[in-house]
């Protein structure tokens, strides 16, 4: 058997024949500098509808990112035919850093984490007053899905003819949640859409909420040239809508001026991914109060720090409940 030496001549060496014909592995990642930057509309079954300038264009994710998954929202990279004809298929080869993510779980059990929306500024949870019944729960948890992803939250209230807002108001007001109440036929009107555009010009907005309380239809009033053949329907028996979005979709808004995002309707919406230390940042009012909590302090316990806080008189007592309300509801079933 013949054996090497540490000074071997290269012409001695024999090398193996690459059957393959591909050039070998290395893990040098190309720069690819020359990349243009789209954001994702849409992903369907591993290909993603990407604005690029203002052409849409399909892409599929690049090899090299692994695991990672660009999603709506997302700001990627692409190289290959950005010409978006018919048959071409872009690479994208990164993604940008998310500002923001909405995220969540099948159930509070469940640790695999479905990262929904990138990048968008705040999250409209919409919630009809009727048909089907208000859920405090689902829109608590949506809440706390918010303040954990750097989302603002805005709520939503339709059908406003059916049933008055009065107790969700009561409920969320210490909150200082922004809201719009709608009825059907402001909407029809258009009424209750331009109420609703003034909180959305501008910004990129994810529209969240369970089967049947008119989101989609709120969205198509919002964006009418992308308007969906199916708007779905009630079931009279269990108070369940049809789900008519099945994958995340970012629509523009009429002069460009802000974004929407529709989202697949909720059956529930789980919170194993949240850190409850998180949630505290959304009050501000309450904040400095937890300097002096025992480390890794839940804020619902004996010796948290700011029931001294409040009732030194520093913040509203309103506050401190709702912000206890929001940390226990992974604690509490959505139908509670």
């Amino acid at each position: 058997m013949r054996r090497y030496g540490k000074h071997t001549d290269e012409d001695d060496i024999r090398s193996r024949p690459n059957r393959k014909g591909n050039r070998p592995r290395t893990h040098i990642r190309p720069k690819h500098e020359d990349a243009s930057w789209g954001m994702v509309l849409t992903v369907d079954r591993g290909r993603l509808t990407v604005l690029v300038d203002d052409r849409i264009v399909m892409a599929m994710k690049a090899r090299e990112l692994g695991r990672k998954a660009a999603i709506v929202g997302d700001r990627v990279a692409l190289v290959g035919d950005l010409s978006g004809q018919k048959d071409t298929l872009a690479r994208i080869v990164r993604i940008e850093e998310r500002t923001s993510v909405l995220r969540r779980t099948a159930d509070d059990d469940d640790p695999y984490e479905r990262v929904v929306v990138a990048n968008a500024d705040q999250l409209a949870i919409v919630t009809a007053l009727a048909d089907p019944e208000p859920r405090p729960r689902l829109i608590d948890r949506c809440l706390v899905a918010a303040f954990d992803g750097g989302l603002t939250p805005l709520l939503v209230m339709t059908k406003s003819d059916l049933a008055p807002p009065d107790k969700l108001l009561e409920l969320y007001g210490d909150l200082d949640i922004p809201y719009v109440v709608t009825s059907r036929e402001e909407l029809e009107s258009g009424a209750a859409v331009n109420r609703v555009r003034e909180q959305l010009d501008g910004k990129i907005t994810a529209f969240v909420g369970h089967s049947g309380v008119g989101k989609t239809t709120l969205v198509n009033a919002l964006v009418p040239e992308d308007r969906r053949r199916l708007t779905g329907h009630v079931n009279a028996v269990t108070g369940r809508g049809r789900h008519t979005t099945t994958s995340a979709l970012a629509l523009p808004l009429a002069g460009d001026d802000g974004w929407v995002i529709d989202t697949p309707g909720l059956r529930s919406f789980g919170l194993h991914h949240v850190d409850p230390s998180r949630v505290i940042h959304a009050f501000p009012d309450l904040e400095p109060g937890t300097e002096n909590c025992p480390r890794a302090c839940s804020h619902d316990e004996p010796d948290c720090a700011l029931d001294e806080w409040v009732a030194e008189g520093h913040a509203d007592p309103a506050r401190l409940y709702s912000l206890r309300r929001l940390l226990s509801t992974r604690e509490r079933t959505e139908g509670d």
